[in-house]
């Protein structure tokens, strides 16, 4: 492992243990990170640790996408959820400008290696739950068998292990036997793993993420890319849905929650039509600064029970972009596409090949998710952004 000196030594290893408790313990995971971020608030060499975040263009976005929540408090009437808002912003004030100046490119594989040992234990768990080996613990049960985190964090995760671990397969160089049957076994595993848990998100970024990798390996035939990609994608729905019952029966349900929308609204897609619909109003009454940062649940109240009096209500509208355009307006919804586009110019300006393809592909991969939820404000995945944003756009 490298690092420079005592307090670069802490902070690898406090790096190492975020991420490794990330996929197994709220608590965990968020001790070794605020205490990575105290030691670097209290460990002085100031000047220093100011010029490392101006330098980086990601922190600076990060900074300001926060300080644009904080200008917003201003226009809010819900001072107390809007500081609830803030409170779950921190991490792009402090976390994500700190580790992007302490995380080092030279100790990503360690950094990996911690994220697989984790989603293995997390996988483990769930399938000692799916063979009824352990009784269901947690978040789990026999047919949701998630017991660390709930379905809706934990397939976003097995999604993104799978595309990092089929990315080592296919792009490292001087990959052993033993860790290529490895990886081989894990790939497998975690695929199969990812049809018999029912988080539809993550299921959507696992497929998503087929089609990413594809045209990565097959980058000088186009064509080629989309043939493969189709034909992968086609044999693992076609055995998904005729071999797990629960993907057969979360596609089913699509279907019939649309086409009984008009009808029975009171459903997962129906709901998300509604409160993408009501939100959408709410945005026409202030689309440049947004109704506040603590607002948003109070006016949504007030439009559903106008428009839609029969269905419930919300904090949120289960789509980042739209959440984001109605607390912050246009003004806040341009601080969050400058992240990614921020992301995007380091990425393809990267001459490390795995930066510049993980690098285009963690946004990506957010960026489709975040239409079906607010992803960037639930403890799992926010911080699954955060830190592999921290060692991916580096300049260590």
């Amino acid at each position: 492992m490298l690092f420079t000196n005592p307090i670069d030594k802490f902070y690898q290893y406090c790096i190492i243990a975020s991420i490794f408790f990330l996929p197994l313990t709220v608590l965990g995971n968020n001790l070794a990170i605020w205490i990575t971020v105290l030691v670097w608030l209290f460990s002085g060499d100031y000047q220093n640790k100011i010029r490392a975040i101006k330098e980086n263009k990601l922190a600076i976005a990060s900074i300001v996408f926060f300080l644009i929540h904080i200008l917003a408090l201003i226009w809010t009437e819900n001072l107390g959820w809007g500081l609830e808002m803030v409170r779950k912003m921190l991490i792009f004030c402090f976390a994500l400008p700190i580790f992007l100046t302490i995380c080092k490119k030279d100790n990503t594989q360690y950094y990996l290696f911690a994220f697989f040992i984790a989603i293995g234990i997390s996988e483990m768990l769930s399938y000692l739950v799916w063979f009824e080996v352990l009784e269901p613990f947690g978040k789990a049960t026999i047919f949701e068998p998630t017991p660390v985190m709930g379905h809706i964090s934990y397939n976003p995760f097995l999604a993104f292990a799978i595309y990092l671990v089929a990315h080592e397969l296919l792009f490292k160089e001087n990959i052993t036997k033993f860790l290529r049957f490895l990886y081989t076994f894990f790939l497998i595993s975690m695929t199969f793993n990812m049809f018999i848990t029912g988080g539809r998100a993550g299921q959507v970024m696992f497929f998503v993420g087929i089609i990413i990798l594809t045209f990565q390996f097959f980058k000088e035939s186009q064509l080629k890319a989309t043939v493969v990609a189709i034909l992968i994608i086609s044999i693992l729905s076609y055995a998904g849905y005729n071999y797990s019952p629960l993907f057969k029966n979360r596609i089913q349900q699509i279907s019939y929650d649309i086409a009984k929308f008009t009808t029975n609204p009171n459903t997962s897609i129906g709901h998300r039509i509604i409160f993408a619909k009501n939100t959408m109003e709410m945005i026409k009454s202030s689309p440049i600064i947004g109704v506040g940062t603590g607002d948003f649940p109070f006016e949504y109240k007030k439009i559903n029970q106008l428009r839609s009096p029969n269905a419930k209500g919300t904090v949120h509208p289960h789509n980042m972009y739209l959440f984001i355009q109605a607390q912050l307006g246009l003004i806040g919804l341009i601080g969050f596409f400058w992240i990614f586009i921020t992301q995007f110019r380091i990425a393809f300006k990267s001459k490390d090949l795995f930066v510049s393809h993980v690098g285009v592909t963690l946004p990506l991969l957010f960026m489709v998710i975040m239409l079906s939820d607010s992803y960037l404000l639930g403890h799992f995945t926010s911080n699954l952004f955060i830190l592999f944003s921290s060692f991916l756009y580096s300049r260590n």
